[in-house]
Order: C-alpha cells, then sequence, then structure tokens
C-alpha cells in the first residue's frame, strides 16, 4: 500500500503557505520521491495556468536545501522541472515539512533554465531576519541545483513515462 504523505510548506515565521497531498513512492536513502497532482487550478506568474489534475513527481533529500518538482504531461512526458531553494524538510510521520526560501528555478524539457524571485529572497531575508546561516545555504543550494541541470544529472534526466523509470537514479 502506498503512504499518503501532506506536504506542507511554510514562510520563514512558520505560516503555512501552501499545503497538498503526495504518494510516497520511493524512499533511498535520503532521498523521499512522492508523486502528486494539483488539486486546483493554479495561475503561476510563470509558467501560467497549471489545470487541475496535473501530475508531479517530488523530490526531496533530507539534508539537501531544495527540491526539485517534474511536472508531467498527460503523455507522459516531462513539461518543465520547478526547483524550489527551501530549508531542509522535515517529516514526522505522514507530514513533511520545510520553509520556502523564495528563489526557485524553471527548468525547460531542453535544460533551458531561468531563475526567479531572487528580489522576493532578498525582500524577505530582510523581512523575516534570515540567518547569515541561511542565506549562505541557499545561495550554495542555488549553484548546486544549477550544476546539476547544467551536468544533467538526476533528477534532470529525460526517460520515458513510466513512474518507475521517472524515480530510479542512474
Amino acid at each position: 500500500m502506498t503512504q499518503e504523505i501532506t506536504v506542507r510548506v511554510l514562510k520563514h515565521d512558520g505560516a503555512e503557505y501552501r499545503r497538498w497531498k503526495g504518494r510516497l513512492v520511493q524512499r533511498d536513502g535520503s532521498l523521499l520521491v512522492l508523486e502528486a497532482e494539483f488539486d486546483v487550478d493554479v495561475s503561476h506568474h510563470v509558467l501560467g495556468a497549471i489545470a487541475r489534475g496535473t501530475r508531479t513527481i517530488e523530490y526531496y533529500w533530507r539534508g539537501r536545501w531544495y527540491n526539485v518538482f517534474r511536472f508531467i504531461e498527460k503523455d507522459g512526458t516531462t513539461r518543465l522541472w520547478y526547483c524550489n531553494i527551501n530549508t531542509p524538510p522535515e517529516s514526522n510521520g505522514d507530514v513533511l515539512t520545510y520553509i520556502d526560501l523564495d528563489i526557485d528555478i524553471v527548468v525547460q524539457p531542453n535544460f533551458s533554465y531561468q531563475v526567479l524571485d531572487l528580489d522576493e529572497f532578498e525582500s524577505n531575508a530582510a523581512r523575516y531576519a534570515y540567518t547569515e546561516h541561511e542565506k549562505q545555504q541557499a545561495q550554495a543550494a542555488l549553484a548546486e541545483v544549477i550544476s546539476l541541470i547544467e551536468g544533467r544529472q538526476f533528477p534532470f534526466i529525460l526517460t520515458d513515462s513510466s513512474v518507475s523509470s521517472v524515480v530510479q537514479m542512474p
């Protein structure tokens, strides 16, 4: 039986920003892979319309300051990857929680990418008094994700549409 996980995204002050449910499809060391579907229509300032039912494969690592969402089209192909810079996730049974540190990266299937919300990071770093450690970890995480993208390293690998091949590490 697949375990249902609630994902909670918090702002730095502890206020809940987003919440959704996913299914745990793989646990491998520090890596947790969830499969989820949007339960509402969402309008995103860069991605445009994200329809209810849009499927994602979500990669979370304990100890890493980022996560990666792979958006899957109805035909099983990759629409894009969306990367969040955040504190390492904490797991409490069936709840996975992390603090959003604002910086995002959108990666297209051709591996071109765009870093988003650096201005929001700077603004919220002042507003919420991010520590120097948090700011340094966020910048290091951004550099690490960009390195993974440019090196086409896991999870930035195009595979066929089956879930098993989508979540397998090389």
